[in-house]
């Protein structure tokens, strides 16, 4: 039976870099197509209301910011014992519920193989839409971060063919 590995990206992208995972799963999304058991999700700040989906993955990767007292920019790679269980002082409500949501997976026996991959913020309080410069210039390693991922899975993937828009008719 194959897998099926949903990749998922989580935050408020209303609060400046709180965006990065949502930006991420655009990308992915706009560049690369993946095969029928990989799916893209846009999390948002759903928490609790991801429970049903995320049990029905087999493998999750999750793509967020990680506030972990390092420098903006930096990121970070989370699985096994290293994502917490229970939820204590978080960093954000999305990921308050979104780790709960995890918890309850871990009830029901239905919790994925789970990898998170983040990068510290650099602001996350700014009402925007836009990414910091620096974080922003962190969407392209990410992306073959989650790309890295899926080949360790081996997981086959390929470019997006684009047509291009011109404003000359000939």
């Amino acid at each position: 039976m194959t897998q099926q590995i949903m990749i998922m990206g989580v935050g408020c992208n209303l609060l400046s870099d709180e965006g990065f995972g949502i930006h991420v799963i655009e990308k992915l999304h706009e560049r690369y197509e993946f095969p029928e058991n990989v799916s893209l999700m846009d999390g948002g700040v759903l928490g609790l209301n991801l429970l049903g989906i995320i049990s029905e993955a087999d493998r999750l990767i999750v793509i967020d910011v990680i506030r972990n007292k390092g420098k903006a920019g930096d990121f970070y790679r989370l699985e096994g014992e290293a994502i917490p269980e229970r939820v204590r002082a978080k960093n954000s409500l999305h990921q308050v519920d979104f780790l709960e949501a995890l918890t309850m997976c871990q009830v029901l026996d239905k919790v994925p193989e789970t990898v998170i991959l983040g990068v510290e913020p650099e602001d996350i309080a700014t009402v925007s839409v836009d990414l910091t410069p620096t974080i922003q210039e962190k969407i392209e390693p990410m992306i073959e971060k989650t790309l890295a991922e899926l080949d360790s899975l081996g997981v086959s993937y390929k470019k997006r063919n684009h047509v291009q828009v011109t404003d000359e008719i000939r």
